[in-house]
């Protein structure tokens, strides 16, 4: 949200809604009021410096806010449709609000949680995770042993109930989430992110926080993802507002709070920046991985994951090379680097000036091979002919192998995105909270 006008294009959102309310217009009205106590907000936080005229936006706030209230319950009532809103003063005739709305707004937060549930398996094996060796045995024991054998986790036996990956950005800790949802097959998955659980609404984040969890027990055994989990419970501080205080207190209660029971309910953390949680949080994931850097082997076995069955004439050697100079590359920075060099073959197709014939396999069936197709070369290649790639047949064109050339120019100009600085931030937190990946 821009700064600098923010108090101005409140009162103008709230003149207008006040408009729409006396023409009736209650749904537009709603729509105003909210926004404009999110400028008004805005603007206490970020414009309006003395205290007094503060502690007067914050009355304002409350009097639209009751008023929008009042208007979502006569929007959400079924039961009369020619009743009218309660005007300001009016009693609601000794009716408690969630006596009428109660069960429709939670009926209303578990449908926008179950968004959150993933119903298509993501189809990521273990076998396409490269390295992480201690990462995916620790998931196993959480997750996948559990449900195959039940037996083995009971007394004072239990599975763990929070795991945090945590690493640099770009090191696997999505992709491990995604093969725990194809691996745990019996379990439900939610893939919770912060805009499922944040809202506009003063105390709604804490009760989606609270109903996803009551949705989890529900459906258990399930497993809660809550990726880059540092927007939702970074460190409490003096500064913070109420309302992102009592989201992360209903985190805290909800993972290991009195009465609640998480019995085959696993929770799954991911972060780039683990230093910044809140302590008391960090406490609840049980398990923190380190989730470093690929090492050689992981690296060689990621060039060649992300090559694929694409035609290329590297051999083992070469993999072992590209894997030595990538130390330092992250699994995402190396996948850039083979998407990269996968491009190659397009720019010396559409750069060629000449063109020859070669074999390979027909377009139509790549079982049958056939002598008459076009490849790029060079004008003094024997056999070249004068053409650009327009005039070639779309049946007719032969794609250049992948090279060795192609990945190294590619690893030249691909540079890696973690540096140093961040490594040592994370050997240090790993030293003091966490355990290698």
């Amino acid at each position: 949200m821009a700064g600098g006008g923010s108090l101005q294009k409140a009162i103008e959102i709230v003149s207008r809604a006040t408009e729409e309310d006396k023409n009736k217009n209650y749904e537009d009205a709603l729509k105003h009021y909210k926004h404009g106590v999110e400028y008004f907000l805005h603007a206490i936080k970020y414009e309006t410096h003395s205290e007094k005229a503060k502690q007067s936006i914050r009355e304002k706030c409350a009097q639209y806010l009751e008023r929008a209230e009042k208007l979502q319950t006569f929007i959400n009532s079924k039961d009369d449709k020619k009743k009218k809103p309660i005007k300001d003063g009016e009693s609601n005739n000794g009716k408690d609000e969630s006596e009428e709305d109660g069960d429709p707004e939670k009926k209303k937060m578990l449908e926008k949680l179950s968004g959150a549930i993933v119903m298509e398996k993501p189809n990521v094996k273990w076998s396409d995770v490269a390295g992480l060796e201690n990462a995916k045995e620790s998931l196993k024991e959480a997750v996948i042993l559990p449900i195959k054998f039940p037996h083995l986790f009971t007394g004072k036996r239990q599975p763990w109930r929070g795991i945090l990956l945590y690493g640099p950005p770009g090191t696997g800790k999505s992709f491990l989430a995604k093969a725990v949802a194809t691996e745990a097959n019996n379990s439900t998955f939610f893939s919770v992110s912060s805009s499922d659980l944040l809202s506009k609404w003063l105390g709604e984040s804490e009760k989606l926080v609270k109903n996803l969890f009551e949705l989890a027990r529900t459906h258990k055994p399930s497993i809660i993802f809550i990726d880059e989990v540092d927007s939702l419970c970074s460190s409490r501080s003096d500064n913070e507002s109420e309302s992102a205080r009592r989201v992360k207190t209903e985190f805290l209660v909800q993972m290991q709070g009195v009465g609640n029971d998480n019995d085959n309910v696993l929770v799954l953390g991911a972060t780039n920046i683990p230093w910044c949680l809140d302590s008391a949080i960090r406490r609840r994931f049980e398990k923190r991985i380190y989730i470093p850097l690929p090492d050689m082997p992981a690296r060689k076995a990621m060039f060649k994951l992300h090559l694929g069955s694409t035609p290329n004439t590297l051999r083992e050697e070469d993999y072992n090379e590209l894997a030595q100079i990538a130390e330092g590359y992250s699994g995402a920075d190396i996948s850039l680097v083979v998407r990269d060099a996968l491009m190659s073959p397009i720019r010396l197709i559409q750069t060629a000036t000449h063109f020859k014939r070669a074999r390979g396999p027909s377009r139509k069936d790549p079982n049958v091979i056939v002598d008459d197709l076009l490849t790029p070369c060079s004008p003094g290649d024997p056999g070249a002919i004068e053409m650009t790639w327009m005039e070639v047949g779309s049946d007719k064109l032969l794609e250049p192998l992948i090279s060795k050339r192609d990945m190294l120019n590619s690893l030249k100009t691909q540079k890696p995105t973690v540096n140093e600085k961040d490594l040592e931030k994370h050997r240090i937190f790993t030293e003091e909270f966490g355990q290698e990946g």
